[in-house]
């Protein structure tokens, strides 16, 4: 008999027992609701990008209408930045549950506007989302591991082992045929609402091929770990227990203990410390004389230096100029932070290797472009926009250029990344 065959066969006996329908039955329907509510959450954002596109626009130009100089055009008008999410999001949403994806920001001083934002629900956001990552990475292993404790230990208890190995002829490909099938009805029920949802969302094939085999790799791990626990003569309540503890270790014990100590190992400052530092600087700005705002500044923007003299009590120049001294002030414990993320970041990229789990959720996340990197990269695009404004409105600002506003058409505009990137 061919293996085919002998698979379908097997797989047909298999399915007639309850308990196994029953989980490969349970494993389609969460595989179906985690990419039903991730394709939901990701239309919701992109509805919710779309209204705020045209709304700042809308407020932008309505601003820019009533201006009647540089510094209030400057000051009253907002621009939206914002990460939209990529055409595999759905199935990872990753650090858009905790990290801002939009800010709106002005040219008022920075640190702020960023640290300032609003994000997400923090109780979801430390609870985490069950999406098609958690699936995979979290439950399919548990899954893994229900059905195949008990393919040989479940056998004895019934009284038909032996009878099976008299029966089957060739020992020992029955038991490697069974959990083969096991396994690959499981990915299919797992792959078969991704592979919907990413239609629906129109995600390239290459993106779809990859997480088809990450999936994949993934059961083959757990199914080698349950085959070889099974293959002992013990009852399978014990080979349950010994699994369960192995992936209670693995999946919540280990990482937990990876992600306390990278936290202790390496520390960062509050982003409200960043906030405060930063207005602290600003509000003390207004009692200090000019004269050292614009030298703070001048030492950081030489190319000004000379158009630093103030001589009214208020210019617009020296308004923006102790905003820029703001973000100046902080900025050692902004640069602190960012970079102490970005070394947490790689911390756990290396301890995502004791724990597959870990490992899997970090590869899904880095396909669907919503991990640490990524909201890395978000703010420092938020950065380089912010300093384009600041770069287009200082020559006028500083040089007194006069107020022409129709020159406001050519204000930077903030450009996302590709979706698909």
């Amino acid at each position: 008999m061919s293996l085919v065959l002998r698979l379908f066969r097997e797989l047909r006996f298999l399915l007639r027992q309850r308990a196994v329908a029953g989980l490969l039955v349970l494993a389609m329907l969460l595989s179906a609701l985690s990419v039903t509510t991730g394709l939901a959450e990701i239309a919701h954002q992109r509805m919710t990008l779309e209204r705020m596109i045209l709304a700042d626009k809308a407020d932008r130009d309505g601003a820019l209408a009533k201006a009647e100089d540089w510094g209030s055009a400057a000051y009253s008008s907002f621009h939206l930045t914002y990460l939209p999410p990529s055409d595999l999001a759905f199935a990872a949403m990753g650090q858009r549950d905790a990290s801002p994806w939009k800010h709106r920001i002005h040219m008022l001083a920075l640190e702020g506007q960023i640290h300032a934002a609003d994000t997400a629900n923090p109780e979801l956001a430390l609870a985490g989302r069950i999406d098609f990552a958690f699936i995979v990475s979290v439950l399919a292993p548990l899954l893994v591991i229900l059905l195949l404790h008990d393919l040989r230990a479940g056998e004895r208890a019934a009284g038909r082992h032996d009878l099976l190995i008299a029966t089957a002829g060739q020992s020992g490909r029955l038991w490697p045929i069974r959990a083969s099938a096991l396994i690959a009805t499981l990915a299919v029920c797992l792959l078969l609402p991704f592979w919907v949802g990413a239609a629906l969302a129109g995600t390239q094939l290459a993106k779809v091929l990859a997480v088809s085999l990450l999936v994949c790799i993934h059961l083959l791990f757990w199914a080698a770990v349950s085959y070889w626990a099974g293959a002992r003569a013990a009852a399978g309540s014990v080979i349950l227990t010994g699994l369960i503890g192995f992936w209670l270790l693995l999946t919540a014990i280990l990482p937990a203990i990876t992600r306390v100590s990278i936290e202790r190992a390496i520390s960062i400052p509050a982003g409200g410390d960043i906030v405060l530092t930063q207005r602290e600087a600003v509000n003390d700005a207004w009692d200090l004389p000019k004269n050292v705002t614009m030298e703070a500044f001048g030492a950081r923007h030489p190319e000004w230096e000379n158009y630093t003299q103030v001589s009214r009590p208020f210019e617009w120049k020296w308004y923006y100029a102790f905003q820029q001294v703001g973000d100046q002030t902080a900025e050692a414990l902004s640069t602190t932070y960012r970079e102490g993320i970005r070394e947490r970041d790689q911390a756990a990229a290396l301890a995502a290797f004791s724990s597959p789990p870990a490992l899997v959720d970090r590869a899904l996340q880095g396909l669907a472009g919503t991990d640490t990197r990524a909201a890395l990269a978000y703010d420092a695009s938020v950065r380089d926009f912010h300093t384009r404004l600041r770069t287009w409105y200082y020559p006028k600002l500083f040089r007194d250029e006069p107020f022409e506003p129709a020159a406001l058409s050519a204000l930077p505009v903030y450009q996302p990344r590709d979706e698909r990137d």
